[in-house]
This record gives C-alpha cells, sequence and structure tokens, in this order.
C-alpha cells in the first residue's frame, strides 16, 4: 500500500468498513494523487466541512482502484498530473458510472482539457485553484452541473460541435470491421494495448495496427476522440445522460 494520508494507517478492508458506517445523508469523497503532500492538504482542507465525508485518500495505484470500486463514493477528487490520471479515470468512469469525478490543477490546454473530457470528468479546478474553487466544483457536480473556466467551456464547446459534425456526416459503424469494433470496446473500457491483446489473444503489435485503422477510418487523432464516438454513436442516450446538464455555471 502506498504512502496516503488515510491509507498509511487503515488498509482496504479497514477502508471500506469505515466507508459502509459513513453518514449516508452527506456526499462521500475520496482523493485520488501520487502526491502525498496534496492528499494530507486537501484531506485536512475538505474534511473541515462538515458537509462532505471524507473517507480516504490514496495513489492511482491498481489496488487503490480495486477497494476504491467497492467504497463506491459520491466524489472522487483526482490529481490529473499523477502519471495515471487519465487511465483511472476512465476506468472510474466505467466502473462507478454515477461516481462525480472532480478533477484538479487542469491546465487551460486543449489537449488536457478534451483529455478530462473524454475521461468523464464532472469539474474543472485549475493549478491556481483555492479550496473554495474544489469545493464549488463538488457542490456543482453533486447538481449535475459543471464546474469550470471560460476558456474550458469554450474548449469544450468546440470540441462538442467538431464531433457533432463528424457524427452528421458519413461516418458509419459498417466501416470498421468486426474485430475493429471489438478492440474499439474494450479501447472505450480504458484498456490499454497489451490488454487488448492479452484479451483477444493476439499480438501488441497487431493491436496497434488495428487501433491505428480505427483512428484512420473515424478520423480522430487519440483514442479517447474515438470511444467518444463510439458512445455517442451506439448509445446517445446513456451518453447525454452521464454528460453534466446545462446550465454550465463558470468559475
Amino acid at each position: 500500500m502506498s504512502s496516503g494520508y488515510l491509507d498509511a494507517e487503515i488498509g482496504p478492508s479497514a477502508l471500506c468498513a469505515a466507508g459502509r458506517q459513513s453518514a449516508r445523508s452527506r456526499p462521500r469523497i475520496f482523493l485520488l494523487s501520487d502526491v502525498r503532500l496534496y492528499r494530507e492538504g486537501l484531506l485536512w482542507s475538505l474534511s473541515r466541512q462538515d458537509a462532505f465525508d471524507v473517507i480516504g485518500a490514496d495513489d492511482c495505484s491498481v489496488r487503490t482502484l480495486t477497494y476504491l470500486v467497492e467504497l463506491n463514493p459520491e466524489i472522487v477528487i483526482l490529481d490529473v498530473g499523477a502519471a495515471e490520471a487519465f487511465a483511472t479515470a476512465n476506468t472510474l468512469s466505467s466502473r462507478l458510472p454515477i461516481t462525480k469525478i472532480i478533477a484538479f490543477a487542469v491546465s487551460e490546454v486543449a489537449d488536457v482539457v478534451l483529455a478530462c473530457a473524454e475521461a468523464g470528468i464532472a469539474g474543472y479546478v485549475a493549478p491556481n485553484g483555492s479550496a473554495s474553487d474544489l469545493i464549488s466544483a463538488i457542490e456543482f457536480a453533486l447538481r449535475d452541473e459543471l464546474y469550470c473556466s471560460p476558456r474550458i467551456a469554450h474548449l469544450l464547446s468546440r470540441r462538442i460541435g467538431t464531433l457533432s459534425a463528424r457524427l452528421a456526416g458519413s461516418i458509419e459503424p459498417q466501416m470498421l470491421t468486426q474485430r475493429e469494433r471489438q478492440i474499439l470496446g474494450l479501447v472505450s473500457e480504458g484498456k490499454s494495448n497489451k490488454e487488448i491483446g492479452r484479451a483477444l489473444r493476439i499480438s501488441n503489435a497487431t493491436v496497434k495496427n488495428h487501433v491505428h485503422n480505427i483512428l484512420e477510418k473515424l478520423q480522430v487523432q487519440r483514442r479517447g476522440e474515438a470511444a467518444a464516438w463510439l458512445r455517442a454513436a451506439a448509445a446517445p442516450l446513456a451518453a447525454a445522460a452521464r454528460r453534466p446538464r446545462i446550465p454550465v455555471t463558470l468559475s
């Protein structure tokens, strides 16, 4: 177990028990960051808020995700500076679709913002954001509203327009082979090429070639964009339900 604030003293079983015994009237919050100092600081700050039940903190390891899924918190606060931040967010979005993920230290750079959106982030706090900003992001997420800066809102709006135009074009699911659709489904679950190869019993090089073909056919550059295409094409109603509803509140 990593040397997190609570995780160094309380193991997964104890954390799970603590989560089950928490007052259900307050939203339960779990913190994820590879930096112990960040975890301790955020725990101290949020624990002072009577409206929240902060149930633990840890790094973005596979072990953490295993018991985090068992805890099933209402809110996960994620440090996007962590090495596995986006893979973690994708996994949580798939395994815990109701849980709201709030990202902090989000740079207002298109690639970062769009990667967050594709991973299902429900609130954005900038690197220079305050504890008050984080609290507001949590409160808005609980109301299914998006907390972000005007710049981030612009980037998201522009991207939605681009994707909508592409979906309205000539791209059809039939353009993909059965194997490509199978691989795209695993990509949308946040699986790596190695994991996909193991699941389908094909080589990593073969998976890489299929992913390249998928991106080319869908006219996108990122795996996350391809996953977004699949969600929009195969389950538009479910995809819409996962997105924050209007109004969008700007920080």
